[in-house]
């Protein structure tokens, strides 16, 4: 991940601590907001824009965005991916106003501006003028026109996308240790089960963040550690790749035993007076061969892929503002699941979503930070657990991914 902004005037004064302490200010400076899209979303990052199925056929298209700025995603005739903004270059409108749909061409509602399956301006409405009258400039040329592209590059079944040419190639960006982990669950073709979209009402990065960290999951997660799916005191580990800003955290439920650290505190996220109606809610079966019942994948800025038991999605992490995030989940089995299974990839979506069973506290924790730091904008928040630097580590007691994801942070904003 280059430092190509580090000469970039600061846009925040960083303190003393690197990266295990972090400024509220980051949370909720418009300037660093806006310094945001231009040096991260617009910057030499790779994003999730959808999955290659969402857009199967020549003529389909899919709106998306990449950070804050509108992007449509096509397949062309040749059956080639495509990605572009989603603004006229005339009058800067929206060009492609539904979510997902077939076309041969893209018009702009507004003065009827077309568009090919490529983001190349094809046509403007009476170029001419009419009767000889008006019309654009003898000079006025449509090939010298067309929606800003983005590079795309297809990984797994996802459409990731970069708005700029120094991006290295989207494995080396995410790096071979991560990349393995990406494909030790997405093995094999998708078949796309659901949708969520969820509000939450917190900067992005609190989301990221907490995906990163593997200290909170034993403790605010009262579901984890009462059904015994994920203990501190596991087996399991955190995988950082060297940038800092992709992860891979795991565990393994067969590893879960009797530790007084649950079974005699009063931690919160332990009880014994919980149970559950339908107990086939965590039948799973090991799908993967190594024992990992939860492997929680993300990738800097704002992808997440997930595998709680037979539980599988990808996030999609979308700014909407300084203090409003969108959260897309899209939840995934595979093209060869019998009915069997796939009833039981759809029982389990019940864990994880927003009002998931697990997940329904990390859509709440955000904005719990949110509302506590309007009066401390410049304190810090403290992040050591597990030590100073974001190396991998063969514990999920640790902030190390948080770390990481910081670091490539600042090394994407200059600071």
């Amino acid at each position: 991940m280059p430092d190509a902004l580090s000469n970039s005037n600061p846009v925040l004064d960083w303190p003393d601590g690197g990266n295990s302490r972090v400024p509220y200010r980051a949370f909720a400076d418009p300037a660093v907001h806006a310094a945001e899209q231009e040096r991260i979303f617009q910057g030499p990052t790779w994003q999730l824009l959808c999955l290659a199925d969402e857009v199967p056929n020549p003529g389909d298209y899919k709106t998306t965005f990449a950070g804050e700025t509108p992007v449509v995603v096509t397949r062309d005739e040749n059956g080639d991916l495509n990605a572009f903004e989603n603004r006229c270059v005339h009058k800067g409108a929206l060009v492609c106003l539904k979510n997902r749909g077939n076309a041969r061409t893209l018009t702009c509602v507004y003065h009827n501006w077309v568009y090919g399956l490529k983001g190349e301006l094809r046509s403007a409405a009476f170029q001419k003028g009419v009767k000889g009258r008006g019309g654009m400039p003898d000079d006025f040329r449509v090939e010298n026109h067309r929606l800003r592209p983005l590079r795309t590059a297809e990984l797994c079944g996802l459409v990731f996308a970069t708005f700029s040419d120094q991006a290295p190639t989207l494995e080396e960006f995410i790096g071979p240790d991560i990349v393995q982990r990406l494909q030790r669950v997405l093995n094999r073709p998708l078949r796309i089960l659901g949708y969520h979209t969820q509000n939450l009402n917190n900067n992005w990065k609190l989301y990221v963040e907490n995906v990163k960290d593997t200290y909170h999951a034993g403790l605010l997660h009262l579901f984890f550690a009462t059904f015994k799916l994920n203990r501190l005191a596991s087996e399991g580990g955190v995988v950082i790749d060297p940038t800092g800003g992709n992860h891979a955290s795991y565990s393994k439920r067969s590893t879960i035993h009797a530790n007084a650290e649950y079974d005699e505190s009063k931690l919160r996220a332990s009880r014994d007076d919980y149970r559950l109606n339908d107990p086939s809610l965590l039948d799973a079966y090991d799908e993967f061969g190594d024992g990992i019942n939860v492997q929680i994948l993300s990738v800097f800025p704002n992808f997440i892929l997930q595998q709680v038991e037979n539980s599988i999605a990808v996030r999609q992490v979308l700014p909407k503002g300084i203090d409003k995030t969108e959260l897309n989940w899209t939840v995934l089995g595979f093209a060869d699941d019998d009915e069997r299974t796939t009833k039981m990839r759809l029982k389990q979506a019940n864990l994880i979503g927003p009002a998931g069973y697990i997940s329904m506290e990390d859509g709440a924790v955000g904005a719990f930070v949110q509302r506590g730091i309007p009066g401390a904008l410049d304190e810090t928040s403290i992040i050591e657990m597990g030590g100073r630097d974001h190396v991998s580590q063969d514990t999920r007691t640790t902030e190390a991914s948080v770390r990481g994801f910081w670091a490539a942070y600042r090394a994407q904003m200059g600071l």
